[in-house]
């Protein structure tokens, strides 16, 4: 098991034949990923044809809904690209299908959709990233020769290789330039667990998960103004987290009472802001970087202190 996923698992993509998701699903391919379904109701019983990247087109089946689709093919997790309007039915199929993984990339969704279906998941065991993230990108262990990767949404593969660090993040763009910045040390995982108020696995969560995963020996996490999620994992890590964090905050200039960007990156009062994330997070002895090049600078010097590289 890597990170929240079996390795190899067979992958379902709802809303795979709209743009986004043909655009993402050939990524994904093209990225190892055994995607072996798509789910789109009007389309059932077709086909898609894509360029896995190996010389040779790839047919992925469209099936009328994710019971279908499991039925078929074994699929345990799913991704899913549909409108806003859609998400929570679709959210809802995955999950009375017995979908273990759902990664929800869509933005814009209600956020009483989101906590319904969240509640629902963790009714029937599930788990839910995002919404309104980049997604789940899990490394292969280089000296398992069986290992696979497998990259569940949008984030671009190709950018880091396999290494010690797992990467949590608010932020898609920062999650990128940080995967960016430290391609030197390398990843065992990168997860957007996404920028809305309720979110289906928390920056906590995610923490616990490379906590327990053997292969990763430091985290960097990436928070952004907006509720007390840093804190709380901030919290957590002082009493538990056994690894080194470094963290970065976006968000110092932004102005009170003003959304910027996800639906959650809105402060009200003091405990919202990026000073105090900052003050809270150093305060248990957590690093925090003022850009992400100094973020990944404090993870280096980290690394070489504590004799991790």
């Amino acid at each position: 098991m890597s990170l929240f996923v079996e390795n190899g698992a067979s992958v379902m993509v709802q809303g795979m034949t709209g743009h986004q998701g043909m655009t993402h699903t050939e990524r994904m391919l093209r990225a190892g990923t055994r995607i072996v379904a798509g789910v789109n109701p009007r389309k059932a019983g077709s086909s898609v044809s894509f360029d896995d990247g190996n010389g040779s087109g790839t047919d992925i089946p469209v099936f009328a809904d994710c019971a279908a689709a499991r039925a078929a093919t074994g699929a345990s997790v799913s991704v899913i690209f549909v409108p806003p309007r859609f998400a929570k039915n679709a959210m809802l199929e995955a999950i009375d299908a017995g979908i273990e993984l759902i990664v929800v990339i869509t933005e814009g969704i209600p956020v009483f959709d989101t906590a319904y279906c969240v509640a629902k998941a963790a009714e029937r065991g599930a788990r839910i990233i995002g919404p309104n993230c980049p997604g789940l990108m899990t490394l292969p262990d280089p000296d398992d020769p069986d290992a696979k990767g497998t990259n569940l949404g949008i984030i671009p593969d190709g950018i880091v290789g396999s290494g010690p660090l797992g990467l949590i993040s608010k932020s898609g763009t920062l999650t990128y330039q940080l995967m960016g910045e430290l391609s030197d040390i390398g990843f065992t995982a990168c997860i957007g667990i996404g920028g809305d108020p309720i979110v289906g696995t928390t920056l906590l969560e995610a923490l616990q998960a490379f906590n327990d995963d053997s292969r990763t020996k430091a985290c960097v996490l990436i928070g952004e103004i907006g509720g007390d999620a840093e804190q709380q994992a901030a919290l957590w890590a002082h009493e538990h987290m056994s690894k080194p964090i470094v963290a970065y905050v976006a968000g110092f200039t932004a102005p009170e009472g003003r959304q910027m960007g996800h639906a959650g990156a809105i402060v009200s009062g003091h405990k919202g802001t990026a000073q105090a994330k900052k003050e809270t997070l150093e305060g248990v002895g957590i690093q925090v970087g003022r850009t992400p090049g100094e973020t990944a600078n404090i993870m280096r010097g980290v690394l070489k202190t504590q004799k991790l590289i």
